[in-house]
């Protein structure tokens, strides 16, 4: 098989820390789930999800404007925005959904998108369903995205279009100069917090938050299935009239089923225990700063924001990644190589996510591993 063919492999228990999977006997460690909360099979979130099952049942078989609605889904809305201080907010059903219905519901062909090189496949996608003018920057290069906002200064609306985490690499987008650069120009700011939502920036709130622009970004959208319970749905925020249009307009929204309450219930639970308790932002940022400096230590280079639990382990070579990832899973370490076309060729890397429910030991173990298999394979 072509090292850069994606398998998949079968894990038989819950999301946890510690899993097993079909491949292997015993338990592993995963370092590679999207569980920066550890909240996918926390018994808050799995309560909360027994709850509304039982009272509102498994679905809707509706889309929400004929008979999707539930009062739950209203709650988790307002809830939404009350955490991101955003004055409304939609929930679709993933936040590929919502990328896939904002740009089309708010631009038009007299419009302009402006997008970081790097963005994530479902900002992509959802440009290209839009009749807006394209126009890319250079990853994170403000001088590249002046330039652009200055030679389209003849649309009508230009909306600057970014990830706030990028979750293959790491890094965390400059929103204090891009929306500086949406000032001057009179420009629009879309952020897709999908990775920084629950556990980025003051309370989890994202990197709105942590750069202190929060009024400066027009539209936010986001996901409720990584740190917010690990299940599926995304949203938009933004002022009243944004969201409005999208309800109208976006076609994810108008032609999807409505979130299922059990999974409401998940997503209601994590904003309650981060509305209550900052113990499992504290853990999680403890456990990254152990992973980032030991790895550094061991003398692999790591990408990305310091403070990122994203830390993708540096390979180059697509075949290389995917043989030390192998090599891992033997040592009971659950981590997945990503290589082309997830990330351009001879970029390939081992992205590993840290978790609040990790153990100072699980680390220890993970790095340990690493070690073993660098002086293995000799690279």
């Amino acid at each position: 098989i072509n090292a850069e063919y994606m398998g998949e492999r079968t894990i038989t228990s819950k999301q946890q820390s510690s899993i097993t999977v079909k491949e292997r006997s015993g338990e592993v460690i995963n370092f590679c789930a999207n569980n920066y909360l550890a909240a996918s099979a926390h018994p808050n979130c799995i309560k909360k999800a027994h709850e509304l099952l039982d009272s509102r049942g498994g679905g809707l078989s509706s889309v929400r404007f004929i008979c999707g609605t539930q009062d739950c889904h209203i709650e988790l809305e307002e809830t939404i925005s009350k955490f991101l201080d955003r004055e409304a907010t939609i929930a679709y059903p993933s936040c590929f959904d919502a990328n896939g219905g904002v740009f089309e519901a708010l631009l038009g062909a007299e419009d302009a998108i402006i997008s970081d090189e790097l963005n994530h496949a479902s900002i992509i996608d959802g440009v290209r369903l839009c009749k807006a003018e394209r126009h890319r920057y250079t990853h994170m290069d403000m001088e590249n995205l002046e330039q652009i906002l200055k030679n389209t200064q003849n649309r009508r609306v230009r909306m600057i279009a970014t990830d706030g985490v990028f979750s293959m690499d790491g890094d965390i987008a400059p929103l204090d100069k891009i929306c500086a650069l949406a000032t001057k120009y009179n420009a629009a700011v879309f952020v897709d917090d999908a990775h920084a939502t629950g556990y980025f920036g003051p309370g989890g709130k994202g990197t709105p938050h942590h750069f202190n622009v929060v009024d400066k970004v027009d539209v936010l959208n986001s996901t409720l299935g990584k740190a917010m319970g690990g299940a599926s749905g995304g949203f938009s925020s933004g002022c009243k009239e944004i969201v409005s249009l999208q309800r109208q307009r976006a076609r994810p929204y108008l032609f999807s089923n409505a979130i299922a309450p059990a999974v409401v219930g998940t997503t209601l639970a994590v904003f309650e225990m981060l509305n209550t308790s900052d113990n499992l932002l504290q853990q999680l940022r403890s456990n990254t700063k152990q992973f980032r400096e030991g790895m550094t230590k061991a003398g692999f280079r790591i990408l990305g924001h310091p403070e990122c639990p994203i830390a993708p382990v540096w390979f180059g070579d697509a075949r290389l990644a995917a043989q030390a990832a192998d090599a891992m899973l033997k040592r009971g370490i659950y981590v997945i190589g990503f290589s082309y076309p997830v990330v351009p060729k001879g970029k390939a890397r081992i992205r590993v996510q840290l978790s609040a429910g990790h153990t100072p030991e699980q680390i220890d173990k993970c790095i340990k591993a690493f070690t073993e298999v660098k002086a293995e394979m000799g690279f």
